[in-house]
Order: C-alpha cells, then structure tokens, then sequence
C-alpha cells in the first residue's frame, strides 16, 4: 500500500499518447505510444493478418477497434504506477464508456489490488480524462458476415468447441496470439488446414520489466479482454460473424473465499455480456461475442473433452510450459495440477502420467496447491481452475475407482479421505447433478445451443 502511494504521488498522470498503423502486403502493423512523464514511455505494438488492404483506408469503425484494443493494452503499463489520473489524448468516451472501462480496469484488476496489499474503490481509483476527438461514424462494415472466430488456446477447453462445431458443420477459422505447438497441433486435429488459422503477433515493451525490477508494482491484468478485442479486430478483417469463445461456466466463482477477486474475471460471463453490449453500442460491427462452452462447469467439459483421444497428445494449458518451446506442461504449478485432477476420474493414473509426464498425483510438492483447490484455504490458485465443488467431484470419483479396482490411492487421495471430505454415498447425486446442469446465464443463439445440447447427450 506504501508503495502504491508513492508511485501514484510521484506520477500523477499516465498519457494513452497515440496509435497508429500501416497496411503491407499481407498484414496490418499497429502501433501504440503510452508515457508515464519523467519515467517512461512504452511502444508496445500488433500485427493482424489482413486479407484485403483496402478494408482498412479511411475506416473509422477499424480506427475505434484499434482504438479499444489500446485501451486494454494501457492497464498493464498503467499498473506500474497506478496513476491517479489516465489521459486519453488519442480518441473520446462519452461518460457511459468511460464507465465501462473503468469497470473493466479494476474488477480486473483484482486480484493485482489483492496480492500487492492495495485498498481502493472504483470510484477512486482511476480518473479516466479523455482529450482527443470522438470517431466518425463509419460505413465501412462488411455487408455479410459469416462463420465462426474460435481463439484457441492449445487447452482442452477451446479444442472442445472446435472439435464440436466443426462436426456439425459450421465453419470455422481459428484465432491465437502468436503461435504455439500446441495451437497449430489442435487446429490440424480438429481436420483443419493451416490456412485456417488466423494469428495476430503481439509485441509486449519490454522496458515494463525493468521497471518491475527496479520495484514499481506488478501482477495480473485482464488478458481476456486483450484477446476480446484483438478477436474482434481479426474477425472485423476477415468478415466473420461470431466470435466463439471457450469460457466456462466455472470462470465465474471469485478466487479469493468471500470476496469479490476473480482471477478469471474477463473470462466471466459478466465480462463477456458487457463485451458484448459495449460491441453493439460502440463499435457496431455486427459481430456476435459469445462462449460457446459457458453453460457448463469444468467437470462436464472435461468428461467430453477426454472422449476426443486425439487432442490427448497435443494439448497444453500450462502458462508457465507455454514459455518454453515446443510447450509442455510443467508438471509443478496448480494448473498442471487442476487439470490432472479434472481428469482423473476419466483416465488411469498411467494416461495421466504420460500426458503430464509426472505423477502428481502422489507429489508432496503438490499438497498445498490441492489444498487450495479443494477448498481449504483462503483462496484458490490464481490460476484458471475449475470451482471447489467440481474438483472434489472429480476427485470423490477417482478414489472410488481406486477402491473399486483395490489399487492403492497416491498421496493427494489419501489426504483427501484423511481431510474427511471423502463421501462415497453422495458421490452419485452430484455426479448425476453435475453432468445435467445447463448454466442459463450464457449468450448462446438457438442454433449453437441445439449443437451443444446435442453433444451433451451424446457424451454425458
């Protein structure tokens, strides 16, 4: 809290200077300037295939998604020195935007305010003043759009959605930011050509770390919402219709017992409906925002996922594995671990250890991680995990497997029976819940939830 003060005295005002961009042959270079007066200025900056240069001269609506795409860019700068104070020299919003983006910058937020010790309100937070000049309207919008806009990550989760929409006919192309093994693995196992993957290069400035080691403040900004808007931008270029997220039902439980910081905020469906209204008042492109996936939990998605062998071998969902190349799964964090528990009572312990390579499962390292996970601490790893409830299933189900086939239990199963949150006489009521429920809270049309209504009762 001292230090937060400090910076936020000592730099009292954070400048959103400038955009700009260029068309070459085959892409679309954008560029972003943002200073911090007396200490530092960041060019961070994108490159968006483009498959028809002349969509881009003298469009307003593509100058206000690049616009927007800057002002999520701007938080994880802007956190360095919490400036009381964000100057927009480079565009306008109107007092119900600025509303929204404020909203968006500290519920996202969170769990960075939570970590460094850091007490606010959005109220006081950030003052939003913007200086430019309000975006002409623009009749620059595709006069059909059609198809879908999956951003696949490498997970189980998005590979799910891909694998389903594809086999009931729609068409799809692909989103990631910058290329992994894993992205381009999942794509040709969904049957799908390399031309079907639409990759946007992000390049983060550096010079933000530097910072970070010299002290000034650090820790976990909205991502979701980065690839909200870039999305937005590929889909606007490539005239596609919907944007076909993969965010659970699960992304909306807070991490933190009893408070109100979710790790997965921009991946929650209160995120998503704002995105999506914030599309149709503002940037009015016609595109259609949605997670395909959010009327189901985890535990549902992990049972259909493991029906689909062929993602087994190439999927991945660690982000400190996604730093190496090719990405791997560590093998050592809680998403590795999350994701192994979710799993567990849909594969042997031995398909388990060659996914991950490791049987954590009967690690000692991974005891406080489980312990977080199931609930018995102040919060859940900062992490995207499932909810608490849903991994106790998964793991209630697993033991009882073991038992069943009288195998021994690796550590974490026998120190959840140990914990006493082992009961084998509900286990099938919940199973049975689980795997029916339907969240209504979700942005689905009728026709995407008929195709998932019907892979469920196929699968579950």
């Amino acid at each position: 809290m001292d230090k937060f003060n400090r910076f936020r005295n000592e730099n009292p005002v954070f400048i959103y200077d400038s955009y700009s961009f260029s068309v070459t042959q085959n892409t679309v270079e954008v560029s972003y300037r943002f200073v911090i007066p007396g200490l530092a200025e960041f060019t961070p900056g994108w490159s968006f295939p483009v498959p028809d240069k002349k969509l881009i001269e003298n469009n307003h609506t593509f100058e206000k998604l690049v616009f927007s795409l800057g002002l999520a860019e701007a938080v994880s700068y802007w956190k360095a020195v919490c400036s009381p104070e964000f100057h927009i020299k480079c565009g306008w919003l109107d007092d119900k935007q600025i509303i929204w983006w404020k909203k968006l910058w500290y519920m996202g937020l969170g769990e960075f305010f939570y970590v460094n010790g850091i007490k606010t309100d959005i109220d006081s937070f950030v003052s939003f003043v913007p200086l430019g000049k309000t975006f002409p309207d623009s009749d620059n919008i595709p006069s059909e759009l059609n198809g879908c806009l999956v951003p696949v990550g490498g997970g189980k989760d998005s590979a799910l959605t891909l694998e389903t929409l594809c086999s009931a006919g729609m068409d799809c192309r692909c989103y990631s930011i910058n290329k992994r093994c894993s992205i381009s693995q999942t794509v040709t196992a969904a049957g799908l050509g390399e031309d079907a993957l639409l990759t946007a290069s992000r390049r983060f400035d550096r010079s933000l770390i530097e910072l970070n080691k010299k002290g000034y403040l650090n820790g976990h900004t909205p991502f979701s919402a980065i690839v909200a808007f870039s999305a937005e931008i590929t889909a606007y270029l490539h005239g596609l219709k919907y944007i076909v997220l993969s965010n659970e039902a699960s992304a909306n439980e807070s991490t933190v017992v009893g408070e109100d910081v979710n790790h997965q905020y921009s991946k929650s469906f209160e995120f998503e409906r704002d995105f999506h209204e914030y599309e149709q008042n503002y940037l009015k492109t016609g595109i259609y925002y949605f997670s395909f996936l959010r009327p189901l939990a985890e535990f549902q998605i992990a049972k259909m996922f493991v029906s689909h062998k062929k993602y087994l071998p190439v999927f991945r969902s660690c982000n400190l594995g996604s730093k190496v190349s090719p990405d791997i799964w560590c093998g050592e964090c809680p998403k590795c671990l999350f994701v192994c528990l979710i799993l567990s009572p849909f594969l042997s312990r031995s398909e388990l250890n060659g996914i991950f390579g490791v049987d954590m499962l009967d690690s000692s390292n991974m005891l406080t991680y489980f312990t977080e996970l199931v609930g018995l601490s102040e919060h859940k790893p900062f992490e995207c995990v499932g909810s608490i409830d849903e991994v106790r299933l998964a793991v209630s189900l697993a033991i009882r497997d073991y038992k069943e086939n009288n195998e021994e239990l690796p550590l974490l199963f026998r120190e959840f029976v140990k914990l006493g949150l082992y009961a084998p006489d509900s286990i099938d009521e919940k199973n049975n819940a689980c795997c029916k429920s339907w969240n209504d809270d979700n942005l689905l049309t009728d026709t995407f939830k008929e195709i998932l209504k019907k892979e469920m009762e196929r699968l579950l």
